[in-house]
């Protein structure tokens, strides 16, 4: 047990982005080796079916920071601001004394509603979490990481040189990156934070924000070949990609949209054209950059033992949002699949509770914002959808949810490609999923919904929506769909009344 008070406790808030979710040895992963998440778990509790609540990264985040659903914070895309007005995970630090510090990105776009016009904030997507203060910044030109390659002697003008393959003209291969093991970005943002943390001589709280397992797919020795293609084993998708395309238009706009270079240097072509073999290759590439990150995370949990601080410091490990890799003919995150929202959650509280525990029930990204909030004693500033987690570590709660819910939005505002390919506005582009343990009802603005019966079919590859012997469930999760949206509207002063006899404050049930 530790010997501060509660008040005092350090936090370490770690997201990997693209991490999928059994991609830990603790989740049973046949091949994947992650030994310091493995020794996380054994110290604190694993969550294994943690979903995030949102994709790609602004939105994935937005849930995770302010314990909101997208439907209330309305950060739908990559470039959606971030309103002002909702509070999350560093504004409340302050409020709890901590001076909270960003090594990465928060990927938060400024809201202009606030920030003047000609303000260079207006023109990224890459904004920092209001409350934040930064210690290093890590946008996705990736120039703090070169400039630091290139005083090590690493010639690297650009990303697309440093990450260009040395060896291999083949479009996929396990070619290493022109850098080494010692000084992939993993390296240079745990370089930071130990640096940092050899500085602090009273509480605080670090957001450890890695790039790492997301694209490029490439990865220094010895973790471009620590895994065969022959050993990744099967994909989650049907016999070929029209039959695939066939389930959903979503799956078909996807297939159709997304190209390579989003995911390799000097990539071209549809990520659905991929053989079989390139698709096995870069899956074990994609094992090895998750190991790299690993053996980075070791790097830093020994430095906080280093530093007599391991024992006064709470430890989140999770990530924005998972990757699809290969199933569905994929590559990426979005739309119904698990495997582009199924994350890993291992949370260390160094002040008693279980060890080494697993949870199976339904956890979401949008409890991170009251558990983190729980750990440092402060009230939000707004109703939170998610419930804290702390009580999972001395326990099992009461009352808990028995299922997942996310959202996806594929609006284009600015190029309209979605729109134009679909004949829909934007408002018409979105959906959302539940998934309790045996079905998952996926419903579309102005798409047909989709059902789907988990035991017989969990990939996802028999559309039940609309079959008279399945109306009953249909309805069923349907109802519940609506029911979950209605009782997780802005609630921030619904629950607040004013009366004669003052102001009446009510908390969410929970």
């Amino acid at each position: 047990m530790s010997s501060r008070s509660e008040t005092e406790l350090n936090i370490l808030f770690i997201t990997a982005d693209q991490w999928r979710g059994e991609c830990i040895g603790v989740a049973g992963h046949p091949l994947v080796r992650t030994p310091n998440v493995d020794a996380l778990a054994a110290q604190g509790v694993t969550f294994l079916n943690h979903y995030a609540n949102a994709a790609p990264c602004s939105p994935a985040r937005a849930c995770l920071y302010t314990g909101l659903y997208q439907q209330t914070n309305r950060v739908v895309r990559n470039g959606t601001p971030h309103a002002h007005r909702f509070d999350n995970v560093a504004l409340a630090a302050r409020r709890a004394g901590y001076t909270p510090t960003q090594f990465g990105y928060s990927d938060q776009a400024a809201d202009p509603t606030i920030v003047p016009a000609g303000d260079p904030r207006l023109l990224t997507y890459e904004g920092v979490l209001p409350g934040f203060d930064v210690r290093v910044k890590l946008p996705e030109d990736e120039k703090p990481w070169l400039s630091w390659l290139r005083a090590q002697g690493v010639d690297a003008p650009s990303r697309e040189v440093a990450h260009r393959p040395v060896g291999s003209d083949a479009r996929v291969s396990d070619a290493p990156p022109g850098y080494a093991a010692g000084q992939t970005q993993t390296a240079f943002l745990a370089d930071e934070f130990i640096r940092w943390l050899g500085e602090q001589d009273g509480k605080w709280f670090a957001h450890l924000s890695f790039l790492r397992p997301h694209p490029p797919f490439i990865v220094p020795a010895p973790y471009n070949t620590m895994y065969s293609p022959d050993d990744v084993g099967r994909f989650r998708r049907a016999a070929t990609p029209q039959d695939d395309a066939a389930v959903h238009p979503l799956i078909a706009l996807a297939h159709q949209a997304t190209g390579l270079g989003s995911f390799l240097i000097d990539g071209s072509g549809p990520v659905a054209g991929l053989s079989d073999a390139e698709f096995r290759q870069l899956k074990a590439t994609y094992f090895g950059m998750i190991s790299e990150v690993d053996a980075q995370l070791g790097r830093v949990f020994d430095a906080l033992k280093a530093a007599n601080a391991w024992n006064d410091t709470l430890v989140v490990f999770t990530s924005d949002h998972a990757e699809l890799m290969g199933d569905h003919y994929l590559l990426g995150k979005g739309g119904y699949h698990d495997q582009s929202q199924h994350t890993p959650l291992v949370i260390y509280d160094p002040r008693g509770g279980a060890r080494g525990k697993t949870v199976d029930a339904f956890t979401e990204a949008v409890d991170i914002y009251p558990t983190l909030l729980e750990a440092m004693d402060v009230a939000p500033a707004h109703v939170a959808d998610g419930s804290s987690l702390l009580p999972w570590l001395a326990g099992t709660p009461e009352h808990w949810r028995d299922a997942a819910h996310w959202e996806f939005d594929f609006r284009e505002v600015s190029l309209q490609t979605a729109e134009t390919a679909l004949g829909i506005d934007s408002t018409g582009l979105s959906m959302v999923a539940i998934r309790t343990s045996r079905w998952k009802y996926v419903h579309f603005a102005a798409l047909p919904p989709l059902l789907f019966d988990l035991e017989s079919d969990p990939d996802n590859l028999v559309n039940l929506a609309g079959r008279p012997d399945y109306l009953a469930v249909q309805l069923e999760m349907a109802e519940r769909l609506l029911s979950w949206r209605a009782r997780h509207l802005d609630q921030t002063l619904s629950l607040v009344e004013l009366t004669p006899m003052g102001v009446v404050r009510r908390a969410a049930p929970r």
